[in-house]
């Protein structure tokens, strides 16, 4: 079979190689792959040397954003052949800590997780893979290869961890800012409106389809300052990782608001920040600042159960450029006007 394989921080290393099949493993689902989807992690581990191949190896089969059609499945697995999966990223850690214990590996407390893709396991850029009937998610047949959003919409986590904060008080939260309009910020503004919230979108960059499909959506689209936008948020998704943003974040959201931060950002500028004013705004307006990253098993369900409710033409305007195995260099580099761009897994 042929697979994507990279050298973490080598980019004049990446390749399509050949590789031998999946050994049998009576007790996994043998799929093949279909769509494989690109995001910043993938840029990072092949630009700045960010992930691990498995021990003892040069290279790591990439690719964590996945779709893929089953070919052979266990009875009993609830899967048969034909159904269309995603698969999930991360595994728990061996020892296990007390969160992997309980199937929680997405708040692992010694770091021991396992990644497919970027953190010693091989990913699902390859023309065929393996995995455990219980780290593969169904994807509804009407979702077709749409279903490849299933991984960036596993935000779906966030929204969770945000509405368990807000049960601390009696109201709830009726305005949300979401600052990114990339996947991960179109999928949290998708889920702010599917929750009947008034919900604006800040993007820096007007051109190209985010406005529109945002307009589509039923929220609001802006560029500019945060400041200059004329709302007072309940609620902030921050999906770009500009970290003075997330200060100016602090000067414009409602008293008793909530900020997830979402995004991850590798530039290193420093900046100067009047911390006290900002630990003084936080005390007094009872603010929470939290951070959230990766997805439990029931995070990925509950994104597969949200793009089920969505117009598909919307979500196929998200992938907004296809490239083959062999222009996955390509695929890494976003043109001005791409969302999504996703491999043809066999082309």
């Amino acid at each position: 079979m042929k697979a994507i394989t990279v050298v973490p921080g080598n980019p004049d290393q990446v390749q399509v190689s050949d590789l031998p099949d999946p050994p049998p493993d009576p007790g996994t689902l043998l799929v093949q792959g279909r769509l494989l989807g690109i995001c910043g992690t993938d840029v990072d581990i092949v630009d700045n040397g960010y992930g691990w191949p498995p021990p003892g190896r040069e290279r790591l089969v990439i690719g964590h954003e996945s779709l893929g059609a089953v070919l052979e499945a266990p009875k009993g697995s609830g899967f048969t052949a034909g159904d269309l999966v995603a698969g999930i990223v991360r595994r728990p850690d061996p020892v296990p800590c007390e969160p992997c214990s309980l199937g929680e590996w997405d708040f692992c407390r010694n770091g021991q997780y396992t990644e497919r893709g970027i953190k010693e396991l091989d990913g699902y850029g390859a023309q065929l893979w393996r995995i455990e009937p219980k780290y593969a998610i169904h994807v509804d047949v009407s979702l077709g290869d749409c279903g490849v959003l299933i991984e960036p919409a596993s935000v779906a986590k966030a929204w969770e961890q945000t509405e368990r904060i807000f049960t601390r008080a009696s109201w709830r939260p009726k305005v949300a800012l979401v600052t990114g309009a990339g996947p991960i910020g179109l999928f949290a503004a998708l889920l702010g409106v599917q929750r009947g919230l008034e919900v604006h979108v800040l993007d820096r960059n007007s051109s190209g389809p985010k406005a529109q499909l945002v307009a589509d959506l039923g929220a609001s689209f802006h560029t500019g300052e945060v400041d200059d936008i004329g709302i007072t948020p309940d609620v902030v998704m921050e999906c770009t990782g500009h970290g003075p943003l997330v200060f100016e974040l602090a000067n414009v959201v409602a008293p008793d608001a909530v900020i997830c931060l979402m995004g991850i950002s590798s530039d290193t500028r420093s900046i100067t920040l009047g911390l006290d004013q900002i630990n003084k705004e936080m005390v007094l307006e009872n603010m929470v600042l939290f951070g959230s990253v990766n997805a439990g098993r029931r995070h990925y369900q509950q994104a597969a159960d949200a793009l089920a409710k969505v117009d598909r033409s919307w979500l196929e305007r998200l992938i907004t450029r296809r490239v083959p195995m062999s222009g996955f260099v390509d695929a890494l580099h976003k043109h001005e006007d791409d969302v999504k761009v996703v491999v043809e897994i066999g082309a």
